[in-house]
């Protein structure tokens, strides 16, 4: 399969979407910090303890998995369920985690036409290492802070079924607004 590649620019550009989704969707106030770096060796910053939220973009040409590694301790409760009391925080962070993947799927489809996500589900940290086995053509993981409170992981795996190369916007207006906007 030695003609299935991504390109440096295509990985540079997830890598740009995927930031800016982080960024506009898992923040819940406008003036939170969110920061991202690479995190040392894959799910290193994910205790084997913790919980992995799989979201899958699919199309003709590859499968991407977006996973969110989380804790469900008190911070990272506080501060997704903010007043929120009567829903279980799982509920509210798989929507907000669905809210970021839809953000990629939106910028993808601009370069990609056919797009489809999937349900987010739940699986233990545990499996992370299982991602080699998929035989991916980009992997990267990277730790998420928000606030300085809020601790979270981050991995895109991409498996190509064709060359991938696009070149994503690097200023792409973010939309932290949620409202559709009609011309």
């Amino acid at each position: 399969m030695g003609i299935d590649v991504i390109s440096t620019h295509a990985k540079e550009s997830l890598e740009r979407i995927f930031f800016r989704a982080t960024r506009s969707r898992l923040t819940m106030e406008a003036g939170d910090i969110c920061e991202i770096a690479p995190a040392g060796a894959h799910g290193a910053h994910s205790p084997p303890d913790g919980n992995l939220v799989i979201l899958t973009i699919s199309g003709i040409a590859f499968r991407l998995l977006l996973i969110l590694h989380y804790d469900e301790d008190e911070r990272t409760q506080n501060y997704f369920l903010g007043e929120e009391s009567e829903r279980p925080f799982l509920e509210v962070f798989l929507e907000i985690c669905n809210l970021c993947c839809g953000a990629v799927n939106q910028e993808l489809l601009q370069y990609f036409p056919d797009l489809g996500m999937s349900t987010p589900y739940v699986l233990s940290a545990r499996c992370i290492p299982y991602l080699e086995a998929l035989k991916p053509e980009f992997l990267a993981s990277y730790a998420v802070s928000i606030n300085d409170a809020v601790s979270l992981g981050a991995t895109i795996c991409m498996c190509a079924h064709a060359p991938i190369d696009f070149v994503a916007e690097a200023s792409a207006v973010e939309d932290t607004s949620g409202e559709l906007e009609l011309f």
